[in-house]
């Protein structure tokens, strides 16, 4: 049970700290971190949680991440649905604990967004689904073709959560604007849970793209890996 209970802390803090930061810090107006950083938030909560429960679990926080590494060789199927399903927990928790500290706000209305990732209208600048299904396919895909080639084996030990943090802190760099980036199904849908209404409607295509992009990007490293 302790890998299970280090998948949901780790996912927990993901949204708490990701999400958190784009609901309290990123909007005030002048002194907002903005975009750049929302991105920069997300990348470190993944670096900091690989660093501290990565030698527990994997540190996966992502089940696109754990359908990729299954797909890629680095992760047994008899854990997968135990990993999702600590996943998305630990997701929904932090988007609970998260709604209760934001709803102290006067004027705060979690139906206005909260984090969510949408497209079409929902979409931050207006992106159509085929955008937001061809952005997150690849922009996972990406993730888990860094992921395997950081922690490979004929790679330096110790230095993974520093480049999958960075990659993670790039994506959303690139991918705010379009779905407010997800590439990940349990952060997609802690917050959609919360936010009750169109969030929870589009949640479909943040399950969908990043597991085909998941399995697609192990299976793009397989290839080029091969030490065959």
């Amino acid at each position: 049970m302790k890998k299970y209970f280090a998948e949901f802390f780790g996912t927990f803090w993901l949204v708490f700290g990701g999400c958190g930061s784009a609901v309290l810090a990123a909007g005030i107006p002048e002194l907002g971190i903005g975009y750049a950083g929302v991105s920069l938030a997300f990348g470190l909560t993944v670096l900091t949680m690989a660093y501290a429960v990565g030698h527990i679990s994997g540190g996966h926080f992502n089940p696109a991440v754990s359908v990729g590494l299954m797909v890629g060789g680095r992760f047994n199927s008899k854990d997968l649905l135990p990993y999702i399903g600590s996943q998305v927990i630990g997701a929904i928790a932090a988007a609970a604990v998260l709604y209760m500290i934001a709803s102290g706000a006067a004027g705060f209305d979690a139906s206005a967004g909260f984090a969510s990732n949408g497209y079409g209208e929902h979409s931050p600048h207006g992106y159509s689904l085929m955008s937001a299904l061809l952005i997150e396919v690849l922009l996972t895909a990406v993730f888990l073709f860094v992921i395997m080639g950081a922690t490979d084996h004929r790679v330096p030990a110790g230095f993974a959560p520093i480049a999958i943090g960075l990659c993670l802190t790039l994506i959303h760099l690139i991918s705010i604007p379009v779905t407010n980036t997800s590439v990940n199904p349990a952060r997609s849908t802690g917050v959609a849970l919360f936010q009750g209404s169109w969030a929870v409607a589009q949640l479909w295509l943040f399950w969908v793209a990043p597991i085909i992009g998941g399995a697609l990007g192990a299976l793009c490293y397989r290839f080029v890996a091969d030490e065959k």
